[in-house]
């Protein structure tokens, strides 16, 4: 069974037809995973995707700029989600 998973993964990489290929980053998948966690009221693992993300991006960049900075604005975007979760009285004012 491992070896089948690895023969998996092996023909992911290269391409071969009839596989899916990965084509979000990482951080895309963290970034899905928090929300998700925010969705279920999980906050307490969604600040911790948050904190995975965060030195996932103080990493240095290996891509353009603006991807970096668009990885920024969604991850101000999601502490600003969680904040907003564990506070719903600051909605009202």
């Amino acid at each position: 069974m491992e070896n089948d998973l690895n023969d998996r993964e092996g023909s992911a990489e290269r391409g071969a037809p009839g596989t899916p290929r990965h084509t979000r980053r990482l951080s895309d998948k963290v970034l899905i995973a928090f929300h998700h966690a925010c969705d279920q009221a999980d906050f307490e693992v969604a600040n911790d995707l948050l904190v995975i993300l965060e030195k996932m991006l103080k990493r240095p960049a290996a891509g353009s700029d603006s991807n970096r900075r668009k990885s920024i604005e969604s991850l101000v975007a999601a502490h600003e989600r969680l904040w907003m979760l564990r506070h719903p009285e600051a909605r009202e004012g």
